[in-house]
């Protein structure tokens, strides 16, 4: 057995109504003056309002950024981070989707280090360390909670990451109730999004390992058996907490095992046309899968995985169950209305090339998968996605 090592967030809470426990959650951490980071969707749709009066009932001062936004520019982690400096806080608590977490992560740590943004981008650049912090996702997609990754977009289409341990929270808080609202498409896509991360720690290339596959396979196995029903009928609270454990399950087994190709050429995606990293990775993964299919090893993990979730449709042949798998997410896909190919995205076919370039530049990401990709295939692949 390869040696390895296993990183996560020290604690972790799966409960409705769980948020109206903050106000113990920040007593527990020394935090009496908390910055809340989050979006104006949360305010807007009255989710804020839940935690700051869980804030109020708890004696504690409500202060928030709310403007942070999608895959959000460096300019809006140093808006934060001046407001966190300003304000003396002690604590910062991460409400919402991927990119409030991923603010609230670094607005955690250089508050406290002193580092600048700049200097920590990579892997392990970090020295210091952050703020006691709370991640509240109140989606079931991105795993950000348990993860000791943030992701920054540096200029019009490219991104950054800060890759160190100490941007994992000191407390995962999972509370279905917040996710309550979320409309079907969003719901739907992040979902696929965590099936994503679950597919990819299992077949990783360098750092899978017997944690990570486990997590994997229950993570996909709670997802698998919840996504429609918390999509079609979105006010099930059983479905919506199965949804946010397994999204955190695959979120620690990728934040062990890191993810490759799906990611890799989803990335451009949303660089270029802004489609929703969710979405992204749904329009391209059926035909990652394929072309990562065509190895042996690849095959016979897929083959793992379709014999975890679908047995009856399995007999034996790594081959055909690997093909059963992944004609099993296209008809999931389909069930769960997302649209199915690029040209459905009013993506021109001119655009692949480009697409393709771009994705070789994610090379963090394609070490990792089980086969190797280079710029033909990757266009080849975008353009199975296009016309499918």
């Amino acid at each position: 057995m390869k040696a390895f090592n296993f990183n996560t967030t020290k604690s972790i809470i799966s409960e409705p109504g769980a948020l109206q426990r903050i106000g113990a959650i920040c007593a527990s951490l020394n935090i009496t003056r908390p910055l809340i980071v989050t979006d104006a969707g949360i305010v807007n749709i009255g989710l804020l309002a839940q935690l700051e009066e869980a804030l109020r009932a708890a004696d504690l001062p409500v202060l928030a950024f709310t403007e942070v936004v999608a895959d959000p520019p460096e300019s809006v982690v140093k808006q934060t981070l001046q407001l966190a400096l300003s304000e003396s806080v002690d604590g910062v608590i991460g409400f919402g989707g991927g990119s409030s977490m991923d603010t609230a992560k670094l607005v955690a740590l250089l508050a406290r280090s002193g580092e600048s943004l700049a200097d920590i981008y990579g892997v392990d650049q970090a020295q210091g360390q952050r703020l006691p912090l709370i991640l509240v996702p109140t989606t079931a997609g991105t795993g950000s909670e348990v993860t000791a990754v943030a992701i920054v977009t540096t200029g019009a289409t490219t991104k950054a990451g800060v890759v160190a341990n100490q941007l994992l929270p000191d407390v995962a808080l999972l509370d279905a109730q917040l996710t309550l609202g979320l409309p079907a498409p969003i719901t739907a896509a992040t979902g696929i999004d965590a099936m994503v991360h679950a597919i990819e720690a299992y077949t990783s290339a360098h750092k899978k390992n017997p944690y990570s596959d486990m997590l994997a396979r229950q993570a996909l196995s709670l997802l698998a058996d919840n996504i429609r029903e918390a999509t079609h009928h979105g006010d099930s609270v059983d479905a919506r907490q199965s949804m946010l454990l397994g999204a955190c399950l695959a979120g620690q087994a990728f934040a062990n095992a890191p993810v490759a190709a799906v990611h890799a050429l989803a990335y451009p995606l949303g660089g270029h046309f802004h489609i929703p990293h969710g979405l992204s990775n749904s329009l391209v993964l059926p035909h990652v899968l394929r072309y990562n299919a065509e190895s042996e090893l690849a095959s016979a993990q897929y083959a793992e995985l379709a014999n975890h979730l679908l047995p009856e449709q399995c007999d034996g042949d790594d081959r055909a169950d690997s093909a059963a798998l992944i004609v099993w997410l296209e008809t999931l896909i389909a069930d769960l209305q997302l649209p199915a190919s690029l040209q459905a995205m009013n993506i021109d076919a001119t655009a692949l090339p480009m697409l393709a370039a771009d994705a070789m530049l994610q090379q963090r990401l394609l070490i990792n998968n089980p086969r190797v990709v280079e710029e033909a295939d990757a266009l080849a692949i975008y353009q199975a996605a296009w016309k499918d």
